[in-house]
């Protein structure tokens, strides 16, 4: 019984039905949504019916000559506004997706890109007003290669982990990363004498972003053995948690050097090394012509050495050239 009662609802339930209703509540009256609509009385009267018989709810109090909603009929309009709203999207959308934009376009971006270029470069996507839906994936180290090749990106930004040797994927360099070691102004390594050693580094706790990989161990960066770690999922965290002094460790420069300027950061020089990332962008290998709208831009805005440095913090300029 209930599946038949569905069934009848759906069936009153189209779009021209939703718009009918509409009329009937601007014009106030049956006969008024009548004459604006060419139908006889009887006939809007009896389609009305259906539906509030389909329903089993009334949607017009008719103890007067005014056409008033009741509480359901009012539920009704507001939801039957959506869903015809919806509907429109959606044709506009198919209509627009024909034309070669991917449904949904995902971009795997590690913790070591800047974030506000990202977004700036998002609101130029968005302005073009495409049909595309786009999905922003946050990862770490090589769990943003990992999201390329597993099929959940369409386009990684930050891959630092060693994709050379895979065939089905085309890779151009993005930039290099140089890190800083910093601490806050009230960390005991804060005044320690430069450069630190690996033995006095060892005796504090480091802050470290976790790999986001999903398969095997994924990559540890600039841990020493025998160290208490504390570990976050993203660069942006580690950040927060170096300012707050819960530990010490290497930050990207672009991200750190702002912190450093303003003294909420201190910067160390240290024995070991300096260490820098080298980091690419990638997509899976497909014929040019193949290529669907939204990876084409998103690669055309990558070919500006003004982008790719704005997306590995190395400017302060627009993303945009």
């Amino acid at each position: 019984m209930k599946q038949a009662a569905k069934a009848t609802a759906r069936a009153v339930l189209t779009p021209d039905a939703l718009e009918m209703l509409q009329l009937i509540s601007a014009s106030g009256s049956f006969a008024a949504a009548a004459r604006a609509s060419g139908m006889v009385p009887s006939a809007l009267t009896y389609r009305v019916r259906q539906i509030e018989d389909a329903l089993d709810v009334l949607l017009f109090d008719r103890s007067s000559r005014q056409a008033r909603l009741t509480e359901a009929g009012k539920e009704l309009i507001r939801e039957g506004s959506r869903l015809l709203s919806e509907i429109d999207a959606v044709a506009n959308r198919v209509k627009r997706v024909a034309t070669g934009w991917e449904p949904q376009f995902t971009i795997a971006v590690d913790s070591i890109i800047n974030q506000a270029t990202v977004m700036e470069l998002c609101a130029a996507f968005f302005a073009l007003n495409p049909p595309t839906r786009l999905r922003i994936r946050a990862e770490t180290l090589s769990g943003t290669l990992e999201a390329l090749t597993s099929g959940l990106a369409d386009l990684a930004l930050g891959v630092v982990a060693d994709a050379a040797a895979m065939p089905d994927l085309q890779l151009r360099p993005l930039g290099t990363q140089r890190f800083i070691f910093a601490v806050a102004p009230h960390h005991p390594l804060a005044k320690a004498d430069e450069p630190l050693s690996d033995q006095l580094i060892r005796q504090h706790r480091i802050v470290a972003a976790a790999d986001s990989v999903q398969r095997g161990s994924g990559l540890t960066v600039g841990l020493l053995g025998g160290q208490d770690v504390f570990t976050v999922t993203t660069m942006p965290a580690k950040l927060e948690a170096q300012l707050r002094g819960l530990g010490c460790g290497s930050l990207p420069e672009g991200l750190a050097r702002p912190y450093i300027e303003t003294g909420c950061l201190v910067a160390k020089r240290v024995e070991r090394s300096e260490q820098q990332v080298h980091a690419s962008y990638a997509w899976r290998k497909t014929p040019t012509a193949a290529r669907g709208k939204a990876l084409k831009w998103w690669l055309d805005q990558l070919e500006s050495a003004n982008t790719r440095n704005a997306l590995m913090g190395i400017q302060s300029r627009s993303a945009l050239s």
